[in-house]
C-alpha cells in the first residue's frame, strides 16, 4: 500500500467516455482516487451516488474525482449513465494500477478466495503527492469522509462550500492554502442510490 507523502504512481487508463486520462496530466489539481470492487453491485452503487450526491463540494476544491475498477469501459459507460455520475470511471482491466497502489488484494466470501480492489480512497495533492490513503471505506459514509478530509473537519459536521466559489480552509488536505468558505452550515451529503431515470432504489 503506499504511503502519505510519497509520490502518487504515475498511469494512464482508458475513462468511460473512450477517452484515456493520465494521473501527472492532472498536475495542479487535487485528485479524489477511489478504487472499488465492481460496476452496479449494491456497495459499489452506494459508494458512487454518495460521491455523485456529494459532487458539487469538490467544484470550488478544484478537484477531480476518479473511480477505478477492474470492469471495462463498456461496463463502466453503463453504469455511469445509469446513475448519471458526474465523474469519470477508469477502466483497470488489466489491475496494473490497482497492483501500484497495493489495493489489489486477496479476498474471502463463503469460504472463496478470489483477488479483487480493496475498497481504498487515495487523495493526491496539488503537487502529485499523496495526502491521505483511507482503507476499508464503508460505502455508506464515504462521501462524507472524502468531504471532512478535504475541509480538514470531522465527517458528520462537513461545511458546504459558498457557492460564489470559496475554497478549503488553510491545513485542509485538498485545500492548499485556500481560504476558508464566507458561508457555512453542517450537514452531510445525501446518499440516494438510484437511477436518475427511475424513482426505484437499486437492490442489484
Amino acid at each position: 500500500m503506499i504511503t502519505t507523502g510519497s509520490d502518487a504512481p504515475d498511469f494512464t487508463l482508458p475513462t468511460d467516455d473512450g477517452g484515456e486520462i493520465t494521473l501527472s496530466q492532472l498536475r495542479g489539481k487535487r485528485v479524489v482516487l477511489y478504487f472499488y470492487p465492481k460496476d452496479d453491485t449494491s456497495g459499489c452503487t452506494t459508494q458512487a451516488c454518495g460521491l455523485r450526491d456529494a459532487f458539487p463540494r469538490f467544484g470550488p476544491l478544484d478537484a477531480v474525482v476518479l473511480g477505478v475498477s477492474p470492469d471495462d469501459v463498456k461496463s463502466h459507460r453503463k453504469f455511469r449513465e445509469k446513475y448519471q455520475l458526474p465523474f469519470n470511471l477508469l477502466a483497470d482491466t488489466e489491475h496494473a494500477v490497482a497492483e501500484q497502489y497495493g489495493v489489489w488484494q486477496e479476498k474471502s466470501m463463503y469460504g472463496r478466495k478470489y483477488w479483487g480492489n480493496a475498497r481504498t480512497t487515495v487523495i493526491v495533492g496539488r503537487d502529485g503527492r499523496v495526502a491521505e490513503v483511507m482503507e476499508k471505506v464503508k460505502p455508506e459514509t464515504h462521501a462524507e469522509e472524502v468531504a471532512a478530509a478535504a475541509v480538514g473537519v470531522r465527517p458528520g459536521t462537513c461545511p458546504a462550500w459558498n457557492p460564489a466559489g470559496a475554497g478549503a480552509p488553510a491545513g485542509s488536505l485538498l485545500g492548499g492554502g485556500d481560504a476558508w468558505p464566507k458561508t457555512r452550515r453542517t450537514g452531510t451529503p445525501t446518499t440516494r442510490c438510484r437511477s436518475r431515470r427511475s424513482s426505484t432504489t437499486s437492490t442489484r
